[in-house]
């Protein structure tokens, strides 16, 4: 038998051993065979477990795995009883340690997850690359692999872990051919080695170039070729849907608002699962109305119809039952109510600069909400449960146990320092808000000694102080002059070697992302989402400097200021 003939070897049918030339290569059988690889050996698995075997059937080496895998730079992954690892064609370990999962050697780099969950790459002797750990790593192809941080960005590394660009997307592949597919918040695209678009369009997704050219899908359902311009060389399928069904469909976003709302406030979803004429008699509706509504709510993907005509909840619908832990029921009828009227005035607001909602009632949203008990409720109830979703990463993104107390200032319930205290044991914490929202809020017992509520006027003196102050989406409620005056109070209140975190969208300068929560501010409290840019000259004016930036994963980036 030639050295290579294993080349020329195939897979049995059954799988349970190789073939050459139509017969079988040797006597052996397997429970399972896979593919012969340089330098010359299978990966197979029987009733004594996972090994590699030669090009004559016969074991390469004595020890036994949970699974074996093919080798790559001569160097194969194992499973074994301890954890994953990487072993060389003699059967001996590449290196001592083991992972939670190991991927395949290509350009001399390989992909490994520790058992903490982080992801690096690790060199030909075992050695990791590089210092830096990440959410997620790739292969890599051509002297660069993807690598994905907390907070779902993706960028390009080289082999020595440093980065190639520095431009980081919501998804990215590997470069071939010298582009790589890239996802930005408006959609797919084509970028090239220095991260940057090589055309404007976005779409719903594209393959690799091949031969200058690529197969893509626009958000109309369109299949097209294009070439590394962007420019179409051939339609494979008409749209789908035209400019003006989509169109159409944004115009009518107030169908689905109302339907939502209608349906919680008739408490629909404490019913389900039900017939449609069990919920029908159950809210009191009008004979159909009943299978109206809820033909309605399936449309909107949250009920959803058995065989036997019974509405269950959909994994969104459930969130809008009360007794769910993110429960959005209040949100619903926050964002349906109030919030709907004063979008009629949304014109008004744009030529004024002002609060449609303050021209509609006389007030500010607060003072209005503050002498109406119920919509309190139904408020705080919205925005604590948006808090305990989304604040529920801030302990990973920074060690606040630097810190021996936290000022929350417009703190509502205070849910979020209290994922903060429960992260960091030696934290104190203070929760200031309107004296409406925390007369009769206490702390959970197992916090009550750590933490306490007190009633503030963000724009008077603050009635306590701390070495850390936090201002979670505080600042988008109020225009200039008004957040200037609420960062001058912070400062009046941090220590002079505290830290000032505030917790905002910052709008991106180069896209539309959060235009639309822009505008919503304008309406409902004259306030405004802002630029990074703009933070930083706010905080600049208010006796601060910005240290960083740093998204959450989430709609809000956490910005680091310390005082000037």
């Amino acid at each position: 038998m030639t050295v290579q003939i294993w080349r020329e070897y195939t897979i049995a049918p059954d799988g349970t051993h190789h073939v050459h030339r139509g017969r079988p290569a040797y006597t052996s059988r397997f429970h399972e065979a896979l593919k012969f690889h340089p330098p010359g050996l299978a990966p197979v698995s029987d009733a004594s477990g996972a090994y590699h075997v030669t090009p004559d059937g016969l074991p390469a080496y004595p020890e036994r795995y949970l699974r074996a895998f093919g080798f790559y730079e001569d160097r194969a992954a194992v499973h074994s009883d301890a954890g994953w690892l990487h072993i060389l064609p003699d059967g001996s370990r590449l290196y001592t340690q083991t992972y939670a999962w190991c991927g395949n050697f290509q350009g001399g780099r390989c992909s490994v997850r520790q058992f903490g969950g982080s992801y690096l790459h690790i060199d030909q002797d075992g050695a990791p690359a590089y210092q830096e750990r990440y959410r997620y790593a790739g292969d890599f192809r051509d002297g660069a692999a993807v690598a994905q941080r907390d907070d779902g960005q993706h960028t390009h590394i080289d082999a020595q872990g440093s980065l190639i660009h520095g431009i980081w997307f919501d998804d990215l592949d590997v470069f071939h051919k010298g582009y790589a597919r890239a996802c930005d918040s408006a959609g797919w695209l084509h970028v090239n080695m220095r991260g940057q678009p090589i055309y404007e369009t976005r779409f719903k997704s594209v393959e690799p170039f091949y031969n200058g050219q690529a197969r893509v899908e626009g958000f109309d359902g369109s299949l097209s070729i294009i070439n590394e311009s962007g420019a179409t060389l051939l339609t494979l399928r008409p749209p789908r849907s035209s400019p003006l069904d989509t169109l159409s469909s944004d115009m009518v976003g107030l169908w689905r608002t109302q339907t939502i709302r209608a349906a919680v406030e008739l408490g629909v979803f404490e019913i389900l699962p039900a017939r449609s004429d069990t919920v029908e008699s159950r809210t009191g509706l009008a004979p159909s109305m009943g299978a109206r509504l809820m033909r309605a709510l399936q449309e909107l993907d949250l009920a959803r119809l058995d065989d036997d005509s019974v509405y269950h909840t959909t994994e969104r619908g459930i969130l809008l039952a009360r007794a769910h832990p993110f429960s959005l029921a209040d949100a619903a009828l926050m964002w349906g109510k109030e919030h709907y009227s004063a979008w009629s005035g949304i014109v008004e607001s744009l030529r004024s600069g002002e609060s449609s909602f303050h021209k509609m009632s006389g007030q500010n949203i607060f003072d209005w909400i503050a002498g109406r008990p119920g919509e309190l409720e139904t408020f705080q109830s919205a925005f604590s449960t948006y808090a305990k979703h989304d604040y529920r990463a801030l302990p990973e993104k920074l060690d606040f146990g630097v810190h021996s107390a936290i000022l929350d200032a417009g703190g509502g319930r205070g849910d979020l320092v209290f994922t903060l205290l429960r992260a960091f044991p030696a934290l104190r914490g203070v929760v200031m808000d309107r004296a409406e929202v925390v007369e009769s809020l206490k702390p959970p017992r197992a916090l009550a000694a750590r933490c306490q509520f007190v009633a503030g006027d963000l724009f008077a003196e603050w009635p306590a102080s701390a070495d850390a102050v936090i201002l979670a989406r505080v600042l988008h409620d109020w225009p200039d002059h008004d957040a200037l005056r609420i960062l001058e109070r912070a400062r009046d209140a941090i220590d002079e070697r505290g830290k000032l975190y505030l917790v905002e969208m910052t709008l991106d300068e180069s896209s539309g992302s959060g235009g639309l929560l822009d505008m919503n501010m304008l309406v409902m409290t004259g306030g405004a989402e802002r630029t990074e840019r703009q933070f930083a000259q706010m905080l600049e004016a208010a006796g601060f400097r910005m240290q960083k930036t740093l998204p959450t994963g989430f709609v809000s980036s956490i910005i680091v200021a310390s005082p000037a």
